[in-house]
């Protein structure tokens, strides 16, 4: 069955089993990530001090955060290799494209949500905010395993890059880890899990009404 077409009754296809495990290795990475790195950002504090002494002590916790960042780097590979092939080979649209029309999605959507309008936007397969949240996962993950090398492998940076690089690397490692974590808390979840619980990534398809 290919993707967009029904399933039972009420029930389409939104994602196939590939990007579902694609999704669950994305999670767990990303919450090890968080778990080993953010007590290593505030290690002085005594929260971060007791998660740390908690997982094991710092060595372990370094690993296991090096590992993690390894099953990241990973994905994203397979990730993109899949993309070249359903473009190039398989002729898929672009369908996480930004476009103009998202920009008037975005805009429809403020007026809504502002009680200026009545009308709320009506979306494609893929809202302008998925899309957001689809190419920040990019960038961000794009700063994280440069910056993220960068650390774990000082000398052989610093062999081709100026020295001050290490520490501009270790601010913004953190800083994007930051915000990676505030924006799924404050925007992934909201939208995808309270909001609206949307199914479709543990199960592979959606209602019409969306969930």
């Amino acid at each position: 069955m290919s993707e967009g077409t029904r399933g039972t009754v009420g029930q389409y296809r939104r994602f196939d089993l590939f990007q579902r495990v694609e999704h669950a290795l994305l999670i767990t990475s990303f919450t090890v990530l968080v778990v080993t790195g953010l007590p290593q950002k505030f290690s002085s504090q005594p929260w971060a001090e007791f998660m740390i002494m908690a997982m094991g002590g710092i060595e372990w916790v370094r690993i296991v955060h090096r590992v993690a960042a390894m099953l990241l780097i990973a994905e994203t590979m397979v990730h993109f290799g899949v993309l070249v092939y359903k473009i190039f080979v398989k002729r898929v649209p672009l369908t996480m494209l930004p476009s103009l029309q998202d920009a008037k999605d975005g805009m429809q959507a403020l007026l809504y949500n502002l009680g200026a309008t009545k009308i709320a936007p009506r979306m494609g397969r893929y809202s302008f905010g998925e899309k957001v949240e689809y190419w920040a996962v990019i960038w961000g993950t794009l700063v994280m395993v440069i910056t993220g090398f960068a650390l774990w492998n000082p000398i052989a940076t610093t062999s081709f890059l100026p020295g001050q690089f290490i520490p501009a690397a270790k601010a913004a490692h953190g800083g994007e880890a930051l915000l990676a974590v505030l924006s799924i808390i404050t925007w992934h979840f909201y939208n995808v899990h309270l909001k609206q619980f949307n199914r479709s990534m543990f199960t592979g398809y959606i209602s019409h009404a969306g969930t």
